[in-house]
């Protein structure tokens, strides 16, 4: 009975700590949104966006408006989105987006989770080839028919409509679009009168390197430990 109880209590610890992850996450994805385009979301898509993520997560919307406040005062800190490159264990690439207000302290975070996870920091331009930048918009399937909503969408940009997993494993529509045309599928959704379930920019990978499990299990320990750092935002892999 002990033995239950602990594995539970890992888990629960291990649900804590992502969930606090995400929220800081999207905190600071929100403020960027407001310092660029002001704290409506009627007239900023981005904090549109942003708001419809905070959802996804189960944020509480105390700490969504919370977090809109604050990013309008004087003393909020100013994020720098920055992208790191570099290869893992086994020849596979990663992806880093990082926000932060140090650049000095996250380069050398970076650089030392490669090192420490038996992969290498690469140059700007080293990995991002392997990728290709997309936004990603998750749809209740309800009430939607994916054929006809991809002939609709073609015309703002649609490249792929597929079957995915929400991040409570709900079943969902996953709408990719080339990223200059992230802003004409959000916008053409709203007309439509869809609201997403997430809307995300993505790096996709267009190879994938196969690895075995044991492979992977070393991949997988270098992005957990990128994952939490707290200037990363996401890791992105071509790891198949």
């Amino acid at each position: 009975m002990g033995r239950i109880f602990e594995v539970r209590k890992s888990t629960m610890f291990a649900r804590w700590d992502r969930m606090a992850k995400q929220f800081s996450r999207i905190g600071k994805e929100i403020a960027i949104a407001v310092k660029a385009g002001g704290p409506d979301p009627g007239t900023n898509p981005a904090l549109r966006r942003c708001m419809q993520n905070a959802k996804a997560v189960n944020m509480p919307k105390d700490r969504v408006e919370a977090a809109i406040k604050r990013a309008q005062g004087k003393e909020m800190e100013s994020y720098d989105e920055i992208l790191y490159e570099g290869y893992g264990p086994h020849g596979v690439a990663i992806l880093v987006e990082t926000a932060t207000d140090n650049h000095v302290r996250t380069v050398a975070n970076i650089k030392s989770h490669f090192n420490k996870g038996g992969g290498t920091l690469g140059n700007s331009g080293s990995v991002a080839f392997q990728f290709k930048k997309m936004g990603v918009f998750k749809l209740k399937p309800e009430k939607l028919n994916p054929e006809e909503l991809e002939l609709e969408l073609i015309d703002f940009g649609l490249e792929e409509l597929g079957e995915g997993t929400g991040e409570n494993g709900e079943d969902v529509l996953v709408v990719r679009c080339a990223f200059p045309d992230f802003g004409h599928m959000q916008k053409a959704l709203e007309e439509k009168g869809i609201t997403p379930i997430s809307a995300e920019l993505e790096w996709i990978p267009t190879t994938t390197v196969p690895v075995s499990d044991a492979q992977a299990e070393d991949v997988s320990k270098l992005i957990e430990r990128l994952e939490q750092d707290e200037d990363v935002q996401k890791v992105f892999h071509n790891m198949a």
